[in-house]
């Protein structure tokens, strides 16, 4: 019985050795597929076939750079590849900190959508960076550090066309605004489409790099995106970003009642009448009646 056991043990072992190579040569597939790293994995593939053909055809001169060049193969690997390894490390530490603490605390985030929901009504630019698991320390430092509490009216304070930080991107810790008028890498994918502009590249490249969630709301349409994980998705409507970023961030995040313009009895609107993002209107002093007297 003892040798039927180890055989079926090395069975087992060897079923679970080639689903272990299998399911990390897909994540690698699924990886690269539709980013730069994709014709330089077909080009290693082509570099490998010559190496095999100059063992097997033993050709004298090329065996001997590869025996020379070999071991650096690996550090050049890395090289070529430390944007896509960093992204499938961080991924992996995101889903084991998941496992350590499914609950992910109480904040709110409705500001965030209310002001995204003033912004599109409005067609102001911004850019709305959620931290997550990943760190954004550098990109914090490059901006200008706020550590307030996260509110509607602070951010619409800050994305005020006029205002001085209006100017790059925020990024949010937990349920505060680490810093505003930050600055981030733009995303080098070919694939993207040449509507895109700087602060749509912005919110890619920062999601390539880390686990961070982007909120973007265009200037020219007032169209609101988000990115997650390199990828956007364009033209979401107030309650489609609600529900994305409830689930992104694995909380329930209740409706809220937005804003509506109330249409007034004068002859001037008063849906900006309230606007945080409109410039207040100067004032008029009053002009002297037929029969009022001139101040002193």
């Amino acid at each position: 019985m003892t040798p039927v056991f180890t055989s079926w043990s090395q069975a087992a072992w060897a079923a679970l050795d080639i689903l272990l190579v299998a399911l990390l040569i897909y994540q690698v597939l699924v990886m690269i597929r539709g980013t730069r790293a994709a014709p330089m994995l077909a080009g290693l593939v082509v570099v490998g076939v010559t190496f095999y053909l100059a063992r097997m055809g033993e050709l004298t001169t090329l065996n001997w750079v590869i025996s020379r060049m070999l071991p650096y193969v690996v550090f050049a690997l890395i090289v070529v590849f430390q944007s896509e390894i960093r992204h499938v490390l961080a991924d992996l530490g995101r889903r084991l900190s998941f496992l350590r603490s499914g609950e992910a605390g109480s904040d709110s985030y409705d500001d965030i959508v209310l002001a995204a929901n003033l912004f599109s009504q409005h067609q102001t630019g911004a850019l709305i960076v959620i931290e997550r698991e990943i760190g954004l320390r550098t990109h914090i430092e490059s901006g200008v550090p706020l550590d307030a509490r996260l509110s509607y009216d602070l951010l619409a304070t800050i994305f005020r066309p006029s205002a001085p930080l209006h100017d790059g991107a925020v990024i949010i810790q937990k349920d505060r605004i680490a810093a505003a008028a930050c600055f981030l890498p733009l995303s080098m994918n070919p694939l993207l489409s040449t509507q895109l502009g700087t602060r749509h590249r912005a919110a890619i490249g920062i999601t390539e790099e880390t686990d961070a969630i982007a909120v973007v709301v265009s200037e020219e349409t007032g169209a609101i995106s988000l990115a997650i994980g390199g990828q956007i998705e364009r033209d979401l409507t107030v309650d489609q970003l609600r529900e994305r970023l409830g689930s992104e961030l694995r909380r329930y995040m209740a409706p809220v009642t937005l804003p509506t313009p109330m249409a007034g009895n004068g002859d001037e609107p008063e849906a900006d009448f309230d606007s945080p993002l409109q410039e207040p209107a100067p004032q008029r002093s009053p002009e002297p009646g037929p029969g009022s007297e001139p101040q002193p």
